[in-house]
């Protein structure tokens, strides 16, 4: 699956906005339609060179199959986009938090999409590893766009 956003470019830089220094909201992003026999998709968004180890920005789970995008600024809330549940970042929030990084060099901030042969049956508000857990054997087609911000 191809993933993208009309904001940044693969590799490209992550507008303020979308970051702690700006309105901190979630991005637009679009996908190219799953494969068939798709249940559910899941968007992950992680920064593996935070200091203290990969540091969790998005957690969204439980996407419709003919969902291929998400608007910019998905709400804060467990329940958003007709049932799809956001799980708990490590900045500790439901939902989005935007790149954030110490000073110094850029950091690469994941966003990644996979299409899953099942629905997860988490609640709302659980981790990324609760939902890396429930999603194994279970994944049909992934991708990812990588955006990159530094201070």
């Amino acid at each position: 699956m191809q993933i993208k956003s009309t904001v940044f470019e693969d590799s490209g830089l992550i507008p303020r906005k979308h970051t702690c220094d700006g309105a901190d909201i979630s991005p637009p992003l679009t996908w190219t339609k799953p494969p068939a026999g798709t249940k559910s998709i899941v968007l992950i968004c992680d920064d593996p060179d935070a200091p203290m180890g990969t540091w969790d920005h998005w957690v969204l789970y439980g996407l419709s199959p003919d969902t291929t995008s998400l608007p910019e600024n998905v709400p804060p809330q467990k329940e958003v986009l007709k049932g799809a549940k956001q799980g708990i970042n490590d900045f500790r929030k439901i939902g989005y938090g935007g790149p954030c990084p110490p000073k110094g060099p850029a950091h690469r901030y994941f966003f990644k999409i996979y299409a899953l042969s099942a629905e997860l049956n988490l609640s709302a508000g659980v981790t990324k590893k609760d939902v890396e857990k429930a999603m194994k054997g279970h994944i049909l087609a992934e991708g990812q766009l990588m955006g990159k911000y530094g201070r």
